[in-house]
């Protein structure tokens, strides 16, 4: 693909999303920038993790983008009593009709394009970690043999608050393997009346792919060849490396509040997401807004604040907008 191809290439993907929405917004009302984001993790070839209140929608997004984005899709409902073998697969003993034995590999449900990792925080942190190869290799090795994922292969995960009963933290780990973490709050006074007037009579509507695998394959490199200027480039790493307390750039209120910061791939995570941001929006060039428009959820799961910032009601929301008004200083 030569530059002259990039900016009809990035028109017609932006017509793309466009009917992506609207498919969406049939069964999801409002949250457009929950669903943006989510969109954003697709097209950038990340993982994503919903957080919010039972009874938000998350799941039934998920759901939705499968559908609309043309993804062979498979969900997980996590429990306590969900065992690795239960999403990775398992080998099984044979018989065959001559009397040899052997064994087969039968597949779990990660072996998809899209897996919906519904209330993950309810399974125990063994069972979460069972995740971490396939979401950052798209590969899985059961009794020393790796077994490749499909391709294009995400993981949109649902989680409600960790302060809820039956539910167990997410591993830092397992944390910096999602692109991002959305928070989905309440709708708004209008939303909320749309849901009461339109999904309480007749059946929902069908929805129609939009997208397929192979296409979000080919945009996802698209997305890549989106132009960043090199001050957007300095902006993101100033951005990142004043969260970690331990560095001289860090100002003193970080080295107070955070017990760790960010790493390198909160660096990429903001350059990709960056990008996406720029398309969704009808920009062929990366803006530091999109920097920001991407910032907290990538870096709020990646910043971990310690006893002072809880005794003073200080959480990472509010460490990351700080943050963002002290690295446009300089």
């Amino acid at each position: 693909m030569t530059e002259a191809d990039l900016v009809p290439r990035i028109e017609a993907l932006e017509a793309r999303l466009a009917q992506a929405r609207e498919q969406i917004a049939r069964v999801f009302i409002g949250q457009d920038r929950v669903v943006d984001l989510a969109l954003t993790a697709l097209l950038c070839g990340g993982h994503a993790l919903l957080v919010g209140l039972p009874g938000l929608g998350k799941t039934r997004l998920v759901h939705t983008l499968g559908t609309v984005m043309g993804l062979d899709a498979a969900r997980i409902q996590f429990t306590p009593d969900l065992m690795p073998a239960d999403i990775l697969g398992s080998e099984v003993l044979e018989t065959a009709a001559d009397g040899t034995r052997s064994f087969r590999f039968i597949e779990g449900p990660v072996f998809c394009q899209l897996l919906m990792a519904d209330e993950i925080n309810r399974a125990s942190p063994r069972t979460q970690s069972a995740l971490l190869q396939a979401m950052q290799e798209q590969r899985v090795a059961i009794a020393g043999e790796a077994h490749a994922l499909p391709s294009p292969f995400h993981v949109l995960a649902t989680q409600n608050p960790i302060e809820q009963e039956g539910t167990y933290p997410l591993p830092e780990a397992q944390l910096d393997r999602f692109m991002f973490l959305i928070r989905v709050d309440y709708p708004t006074a209008a939303d909320e009346l749309r849901i009461a007037r339109e999904t309480t009579g007749g059946p929902p509507p069908a929805l129609e792919p939009v997208l397929s695998g192979a296409e979000i394959l080919e945009y996802q490199r698209l997305i890549r060849r989106v132009p960043v200027p090199d001050h957007v480039f300095e902006y993101i790493v100033a951005l990142v490396r004043r969260s970690r307390p331990t560095l001289p750039e860090a100002p003193d209120w970080v080295r107070r509040w955070v017990q760790w910061g960010a790493g390198p791939r909160a660096v990429q995570y903001l350059v990709l997401g960056a990008r996406a941001h720029a398309v969704l929006r009808g920009s062929y060039l990366v803006q530091t807004d999109d920097v920001d428009a991407v910032a907290q959820p990538v870096l709020e799961h990646r910043i971990l604040t310690n006893f002072h910032a809880e005794s003073e009601g200080i959480d990472s929301r509010q460490i990351i907008r700080r943050l963002i008004e002290t690295a446009r200083v300089g």
